[in-house]
């Protein structure tokens, strides 16, 4: 059974936009509900000056709804949508992904919860999208941080930027 949701958590708006329409988009699945002020963590304003940010933040109703709206709207010709997903959140992105065939070109998960996202996310690749895992704690001691590690961490941030360039 889910855990309720942080009612810290919950406040705030079920999304944070930066960037401009006609930009790459970057649509970020966030457990963790960053950006309760209504702004991307600051990690992620400098990935803002070159794609456009859709942070969804689950603890908020209607953040879900959102993304899956985004996905579905998208037709032949738009710009391209990456989806950014980490811990439980993994495998809500890629069951949005499979409803929504080739509206995404990646699917990037930071700390998945281990084998239960497998054969979806096989599923979601057959269809042609790439799902990665980006940098992830280790849960070793000089991690600091415990699984899944936030979206809102440099070593994400960096990852992603990696694996965008190289596409």
């Amino acid at each position: 059974m889910p855990a309720e949701p942080d009612p810290v958590r919950a406040g705030g708006p079920p999304v944070v936009n930066n960037g401009e329409d006609e930009q790459a988009t970057l649509l970020v699945l966030d457990p963790a509900g960053e950006g309760k002020n209504g702004e991307l963590p600051a990690t992620w304003r400098p990935l803002a000056t070159r794609r456009r940010i859709v942070w969804c933040r689950l603890p908020v109703d209607g953040a879900l709804s959102q993304a899956d709206d985004l996905l579905g709207d998208t037709e032949a010709g738009d710009p391209p949508i990456d989806v950014v997903a980490a811990g439980e959140s993994a495998e809500d992105a890629l069951r949005l992904v499979e409803r929504h065939p080739g509206a995404a070109s990646h699917v990037l998960l930071v700390d998945p919860v281990p084998d239960e996202s497998s054969e979806l996310a096989e599923r979601v690749r057959s269809a042609g999208t790439v799902v990665e895992v980006l940098p992830h704690s280790t849960g070793e001691p000089y991690n600091r941080i415990p699984p899944p590690l936030p979206l809102g961490h440099p070593d994400v941030v960096a990852g992603i930027t990696k694996i965008l360039e190289d596409v």
